[in-house]
C-alpha cells in the first residue's frame, strides 16, 4: 500500500473542518450562529493538526474525538477546539493567553488569529513539544512557558482573550485579574463530573459575567 501523502492528508483536514461545520449547525440555537468565523475556518484548514499528535496516532489526526498525548492528557475533538477558539472571538490585534498547551495545536491556530500568543503548560515535556512544532511552522508570534497555568503570566499581561483548556469550579482570581476590562475567557467549568464550556466577560467595573454554552468533559486544572 502506498503511504500517506500531504495531499491525502490535506484531504482528511478539508473532511474534518466539513464535520465541524456539521456540528456549528447543529447548535445553531444554542450559539446564535450556524457557523464558525472564517478566518478560523481558514487557520483550521492551514495548520496540519497531524503534527501535534503522537507518531502512532497520525492517521486518526482528523477524526472528530479526544486523542491521548500521554500524561493523562487528551487533544481535544477537533469541534471542542473549534468552538472554544470560535466563542473566544479573537481579533487580529489580539494578545492571548492560553492555558494548557500540550503538543501545541490549539496554539498554533491561536497564532493564526492573533497578534500575539502567550501559552503555559505544567508538563515539561509538552513544552519541548510544542516548541519544536511551532518553531518548525515558523510562528513567531508565540511565547511558551512551563508553570502553573493558574497563575496565568503576569508579566505578558494584560490579555485581551484568555483560553483555559482545563477544568475548575471558578475561573481563577490572577487569571481574571490579567484579563483586560471588556476581555474574554473561555474555559469548562464546573465539578469533575459536571462542566459546562462557559464564556466569562470581564466588565468595565472588573466583574465577570458568565454565559455557559454545552456540557463538556476535561480534566482538572493542575496547579503546583
Amino acid at each position: 500500500m502506498k503511504p500517506v501523502s500531504e495531499d491525502h492528508l490535506a484531504i482528511f483536514r478539508r473532511h474534518m473542518v466539513e464535520v465541524i461545520d456539521i456540528h456549528f449547525d447543529l447548535m445553531s440555537e444554542e450559539l446564535g450562529k450556524s457557523c464558525m468565523g472564517e478566518r478560523l475556518r481558514g487557520a483550521l484548514l492551514e495548520v496540519p493538526r497531524h503534527l501535534f499528535v503522537p507518531r502512532e496516532l497520525v492517521l486518526a489526526a482528523y477524526q472528530d474525538g479526544p486523542l491521548p498525548i500521554g500524561f493523562d492528557k487528551t487533544i481535544s475533538q477537533p469541534f471542542i477546539a473549534a468552538l472554544m477558539i470560535d466563542l473566544l472571538d479573537v481579533q487580529p490585534s489580539d494578545r492571548v493567553l492560553e492555558i494548557g498547551t500540550g503538543y501545541g495545536y490549539q496554539t498554533a491556530l491561536l497564532a493564526e488569529l492573533a497578534s500575539q500568543v502567550s501559552s503555559v503548560d505544567v508538563v515539561e515535556e509538552f513544552f519541548e513539544m510544542a516548541e519544536s512544532r511551532i518553531a518548525a511552522l515558523g510562528y513567531g508570534n508565540v511565547s511558551l512557558r512551563v508553570g502553573d497555568g493558574s497563575r496565568g503570566w503576569a508579566e505578558h499581561a494584560q490579555f485581551d482573550k484568555i483560553l483555559v483548556t482545563a477544568a475548575g469550579e471558578e475561573a481563577p482570581k490572577p487569571l481574571l485579574a490579567q484579563l483586560r476590562p471588556g476581555g474574554r475567557l473561555v474555559m469548562p467549568l464546573g465539578s469533575l463530573d459536571a462542566q459546562e464550556i462557559t464564556v466569562v466577560e470581564k466588565r468595565a467595573d472588573g466583574e465577570p459575567l458568565h454565559r455557559a454554552i454545552m456540557a463538556a468533559r476535561f480534566a482538572p486544572l493542575e496547579t503546583q
